[in-house]
């Protein structure tokens, strides 16, 4: 079992800048992807961000939406995922939750999100 607890979320002006985290209960980066999704009230659950490493280097994913403007990033030795987002926009207003998902079994965990306020 693997406990993800996200801090980092709030109220910010369109075009600020906010830092996510998601701290694990143990090491799991190199067997698992690491994942920010979101959902926005009415609207399904979106990927935003993965990463995952395989002990070399790191391989990350973003939609398209966020291209450019969000950056995900691990520390290994505190067993952290970061998802630092710039330019926010109104419509990145939303509940952010960690995901991790092994790479190697069905095992999936989720966090219990942060609420994110983008005001225009």
């Amino acid at each position: 079992q693997v406990q993800l607890v996200e801090s980092g979320g709030g109220l910010v002006q369109a075009g600020g800048s906010l830092r996510l985290s998601c701290a694990a209960s143990r090491n799991i980066f190199i067997t698992t992807v690491m994942g920010w999704y979101r959902q926005a009230p009415g609207k399904q659950r979106e990927l935003v961000a993965t990463l995952s490493n395989n002990g070399i280097e790191d391989y990350v994913n973003y939609a398209a939406s966020v291209q450019g403007r969000f950056t995900i990033s691990g520390d290994n030795a505190k067993d952290t995922v970061y998802l630092q987002m710039n330019s926010l926009k109104p419509e990145d207003t939303a509940v952010y939750y960690c995901n991790a998902k092994s790479r190697f079994s069905s095992n999936e965990y989720w966090g219990q999100g942060t609420q994110v306020t983008v005001s225009s």
